[in-house]
């Protein structure tokens, strides 16, 4: 069989079909076999996505797709060892996942100024060191739980955003680099609602929303037994020395 310039053969016409009705991402991790963590920036891949440029319906600004509140009432001088759980700002930057289901801060009681999480809502820091500490965001997976002060609380409209994609689309690409820009301050930089309300918003149906959520969930958690595994392996080696080195 003889091809002309620009001709395809089956194979790929074959593949190009599929790709145009699943997608295809990859993700490339570099990880530290001494601490579980990242290396460098993951690389992305992905083939067969809508291209955003064509298709400006599917570009809207936040405001037009969620509402807005604040978190209240608390600091980290009202921790305690156990108790009612409770997110503060400051763990957003090193405790927590895209998707937060276990919550190890505590408070003794709930004020009666207190923001409580209904499941499902998007939390982006309002204060933090630098502008790339704030600009980024997680999902509060359970109701019931404390959104302590200095958190911009978003809550999607669940028929068109799913919140985990909103999450990662706001702590990476363009809208990051937008939120960074946006950024006020100098020791200490803040971040407002109304500075989210201006982000413009790149998202694909919701169906797709919904695979690209879960992909990356589901890679948080392959994150986190990983270094949960380190942390055990750590915990036994010290254990194992001083039995060893009386």
């Amino acid at each position: 069989m003889v091809f002309g310039v620009g001709d395809v053969g089956n194979i790929v016409l074959r593949d190009r079909q599929m790709l145009s009705q699943d997608g295809l991402i990859i993700v490339v991790l570099s990880l530290s076999q001494e601490t579980g963590g990242l290396i460098s920036d993951p690389d992305i891949i992905s083939r067969g996505f809508v291209y955003v440029r064509e298709n400006e319906e599917l570009l809207q600004t936040l405001k037009e797709l969620a509402s807005f509140s604040k978190g209240n009432g608390y600091t980290k001088n009202d921790l305690v060892n156990s108790g009612k759980e409770i997110i503060l700002y400051g763990r957003l930057y090193t405790n927590y996942q895209t998707v937060i289901s276990k919550v190890n801060t505590f408070v003794t009681a709930v004020k009666t100024n207190a923001v409580i999480s209904k499941g499902g809502e998007v939390i982006v820091p309002a204060s933090g060191e630098s502008a790339e500490d704030i600009s980024r965001a997680s999902v509060v997976e359970k109701s019931g739980i404390i959104l302590g002060g200095d958190l911009n609380i978003i809550y999607p409209d669940e028929n068109k955003v799913d919140s985990i994609f909103l999450a990662l689309t706001i702590s990476n690409g363009s809208q990051q680099k937008e939120l960074i820009k946006r950024a006020q301050g100098k020791s200490v930089v803040h971040l407002r609602n109304n500075d989210l309300e201006k982000v413009i918003l790149h998202y694909p149906s919701m169906e797709e929303q919904q695979a690209i959520g879960s992909y990356f969930s589901n890679l948080d958690q392959l994150i986190i037994s990983y270094q949960d595994k380190i942390t055990q392996l750590e915990t036994l080696k010290k254990k194992l020395l001083q039995d060893m080195f009386i």
